[in-house]
């Protein structure tokens, strides 16, 4: 049942994280801007992904679907504020 529960949260937030990186560039106002936002997310969604990892220290399958999880947790809001500019149709 956890592996399940484990396996749907990193497919659902993972599936956040491509849909944020892939849209940003729509969106943001240059190259630059682009460039760090999404190494910011990628930075800190690789920290939360570690930390999320490291509670299953003894199963490397559910280490790595936490680390996805855990990494897909933080580009939820960006992918939400993307959905929600797409939706209204703005520009940068």
């Amino acid at each position: 049942m956890e592996s399940n529960l484990l396996a749907t949260m990193a497919l659902v937030f993972g599936t956040m994280a491509i849909y944020a990186q892939l849209n940003i560039p729509t969106y943001a106002a240059g190259e630059g801007v682009t460039a760090i936002t999404r190494a910011m997310l990628i930075v800190i969604g690789c920290g939360m992904g570690f930390v999320s990892a490291a509670l299953f220290p003894g199963d490397p399958g559910q280490a790595m679907l936490a680390f996805v999880s855990g990494f897909g947790v933080v580009h939820v809001p960006a992918a939400f504020i993307l959905m929600l500019k797409h939706a209204q149709h703005s520009g940068r």
